[in-house]
């Protein structure tokens, strides 16, 4: 039960970030306070925090997250493109490319710290 209770604490807090995530890049201006200051950092980190989330929902899914979320990100571009306050970036895809990159790293770093394989 520990275990499922886990997992589904991991999905919720991974769909929580995903949705939050589209709901920033949609709106005509992000709050002042839920941002770094540079848009490129903003994309990092939130793919770099889905990562990391979404591998606590879907250890064994690893590679396919990693995919999606890239997937995702090019969503988003495309999504930004057809509002009016928002445009679709290379640079951005590419941020969350580094992103997803920095999330894997700090899984990896994390297994290797605790002798736990992910």
């Amino acid at each position: 039960m520990a275990q499922s209770r886990r997992f589904s604490m991991g999905l919720w807090a991974f769909f929580t970030c995903v949705l939050a995530v589209l709901v920033l890049a949609l709106v005509a201006a992000p709050p002042p306070m839920l941002t770094t200051g540079w848009d490129k950092s903003n994309h990092l980190l939130a793919f770099a925090v889905m990562t990391w989330l979404g591998s606590k929902a879907f250890p064994q899914r690893l590679a396919t997250l990693l995919l999606s979320l890239l997937a995702y990100g090019a969503l988003i571009e495309i999504l930004q493109s057809f509002t009016a306050t928002r445009s679709a970036e290379w640079l951005d895809l590419f941020a969350d490319a580094l992103g997803i990159l920095l999330g894997w790293a700090l899984i990896r770093l994390h297994g290797w710290m605790t002798g736990t394989k992910q």
